[in-house]
């Protein structure tokens, strides 16, 4: 359940029987065709759809995340690590404050891997507490469902395009890899260069059942992460 469609004093209730809590981690940056907003869209709606069942509360998603080079492509904006941890601490402290425990960061966007050190450090000083960092596209099962359907396929592409965060048409064919290595050597104006339209490579689309079997074991595996935060 949203958090947003609950009041104070329903929360209380909550608290006095149960201490979960669901925040999502996104990013607002370039995906290609796809929505600036796609790792926001996606981290929220797969853990709400997680965590409806165990009646845990999902607050609304972090939208802006670490991610300078994207810089280049009109649109994407990227918070300093620093920034970006003190906003996580801060968030974490301010759950805590409220009564919640245990909490899941339910994560879109790989640029955000200093929110899993944020969360040790302050683990260190809140014994009581267990925060889980979740990588939902990436966790196990999801991430071999992806390898099932296309080993071929990286940001922007096919692997991120769901019904729900499309935007426009996308072209027929493949686009070959991008250098990685590359890429993550460049500065921003340079990394649009290399990149061109923003896919990293691979096909551009997938049929929709595909993905849609992609989603629904995603959304599982979120499930179990959030069922078993001890």
């Amino acid at each position: 359940m949203r958090i947003v469609d609950m009041n104070w004093m329903q929360v209380e209730e909550y608290l006095g029987r149960d201490n979960r809590a669901v925040l999502p981690l996104g990013s607002v940056e370039q995906h290609g065709y796809l929505s600036l907003g796609t790792d926001a869209l996606l981290a929220e709606r797969v853990a709400i759809e997680a965590a409806e069942p165990l009646g845990v509360p999902v607050f609304p998603v972090l939208p802006y995340g670490v991610t300078p080079y994207m810089l280049g492509f009109p649109g994407s904006l990227s918070l300093t690590v620093g920034t970006y941890v003190a906003i996580i601490t801060e968030l974490l402290d301010g759950l805590h404050r409220a009564g919640f425990r245990r909490v899941v960061l339910v994560n879109g966007h790989g640029g955000n891997a200093p929110a899993g050190a944020v969360a040790q450090e302050w683990l260190v000083r809140h014994e009581d507490s267990r925060v889980v960092l979740h990588n939902w596209w990436n966790a196990p099962r999801t991430w071999a469902a992806v390898q099932g359907i296309d080993r071929l396929g990286a940001h922007g592409s096919w692997m991120e395009n769901f019904p729900w965060n499309r935007v426009a048409e996308v072209p027929a064919e493949q686009k070959a890899l991008a250098d990685l290595q590359a890429i993550g050597a460049a500065g921003p104006l340079r990394a649009r260069e290399l990149l061109g339209d923003g896919n990293f490579g691979g096909d551009y689309q997938k049929p929709d059942a595909d993905m849609l079997r992609v989603w629904e074991i995603g959304v599982e595996e979120t499930r179990e992460a959030i069922r078993g935060v001890a």
